[in-house]
């Protein structure tokens, strides 16, 4: 993108300015948001790419002395207190205030786009080697991972430490009560459900936290000749179907506060209470994570005793939809195979397996934040695309 100006003038009293583009479009900036801007080696640190004007310095009212056109690349103003300042049009022109140019730009650093899913799921699949060694792959699979939910990782070694490496490939893993990374075997005074041989329902991972992990990574290192098939669904998809359903259940969801609890002794001893509403939705109504783990919720539930039964009735839907042959996709796990998937949104659960005498199935699991994995992608993209 190279915007050329064509014109430029103070308007509203000098509290706008005003540029008229060569492509015939225009956009109009407030002036206090220019003077907070300001790209100068006084007010701008650019080796931070941090702003060093103090906000108490900033006149919320301020207007344009002067502002002139230094070239079709770049706009010049002078300041009531004489401070000079200049904006590149470039730099402008993506952060204009339309909602078009907005709408753009959140999706350049966002990536909001979502790809929803049933039982009719093509699960992504991409080889570990390559998502470890080549930059290309790498941001392909974060790209689908955080378009689609879900991503599979095949050829790893069948050996604990893969997803350490992985985790490097990203920048750090999340470390929990349940250390750094950890094993998802069959284990005697289990402290999880998950440590045992029985069916684990839909849920999502650790809703006890105040900030759950964003993605979880979970690696087969030896699977069971019987059982222990892994399922998934889009809460995303549900949520959206739910809403549409029964509009009461969804507001009931997305505005009661559930009770999580989890205390034991693993990485370290630990006693953690939380609240989260089962739906987490933005200004706009969108599911934006869903809470929800039954093994971990709490028999404490901090409401009143008339809104619980039908908390239970929302509850009950959203959970029949989880579970219904229309929403739910079935697979089973390889030694050698790493799921990676949104934590906020994919909800996983296993069908049971026999016991015996040893393991017989053995996963290494691990987290990631959401922040660590988009920073990855947005260097990978840089990188890739060869962009800013």
């Amino acid at each position: 993108m190279n915007p050329g100006i064509q014109k430029v003038e103070a308007l509203d009293a000098g509290h706008f300015v005003r540029v008229e583009w060569e492509d015939g479009s225009e956009s109009r900036y407030p002036c206090v948001w220019l003077r907070d801007n300001c790209q100068c080696p006084h007010c701008f640190l650019r080796s931070a790419r941090a702003r060093r004007l103090v906000f108490e310095d900033l006149d919320v009212n301020i207007v344009v002395k002067e502002v002139a056109l230094a070239d079709r690349k770049k706009i010049s103003i002078t300041w009531p207190d004489e401070h000079a300042s200049e904006y590149e049009a470039e730099w402008l022109k993506k952060r204009c205030f339309s909602e078009e140019a907005r709408a753009v730009m959140r999706e350049d650093l966002f990536l909001p786009e979502r790809q929803y899913w049933g039982s009719d799921l093509q699960l992504p699949k991409m080889p570990f080697e390559e998502v470890m060694y080549n930059d290309e792959s790498a941001y392909k699979w974060l790209c689908t991972l955080k378009k689609v939910g879900i991503v599979l990782l095949t050829g790893a070694a069948a050996r604990q430490g893969e997803l350490v490496k992985l985790g490097h490939r990203i920048g750090f893993l999340r470390l929990t009560f349940y250390g750094p990374t950890w094993q998802v075997q069959d284990k005697a005074d289990a402290n999880n459900v998950a440590y045992t041989t029985g069916k684990l329902c839909f849920h999502t991972d650790y809703p006890v936290l105040q900030h759950p992990p964003g993605v979880q990574l979970l690696h087969c290192i030896k699977q069971t000749a019987a059982g222990g098939e892994s399922e998934v669904v889009d809460g995303f998809n549900v949520s959206n179907k739910l809403k549409e359903q029964n509009p009461q259940a969804f507001q009931i969801l997305s505005s009661t506060a559930v009770d999580y609890t989890d205390v034991g002794v693993d990485y370290c001893d630990f006693a953690v209470q939380n609240k989260q509403r089962i739906i987490d939705v933005d200004s706009r109504g969108q599911a934006v994570r869903i809470n929800y783990n039954n093994a971990t919720r709490d028999t404490v539930f901090d409401i009143p005793a008339e809104k619980v039964r039908p908390f239970y009735a929302a509850l009950k839907e959203f959970n029949d939809l989880l579970n219904s042959t229309e929403h739910k996709f079935t697979y089973k796990l390889e030694p050698g195979d790493i799921v990676t998937f949104d934590n906020w949104r994919v909800l996983h659960g296993r069908q049971s397996y026999p016991a015996g005498s040893e393991v017989t199935r053995h996963l290494e699991g691990a987290y990631a934040d959401w922040d660590v994995v988009m920073s990855r992608l947005r260097l990978l993209r840089k990188r890739v695309l060869n962009r800013d």
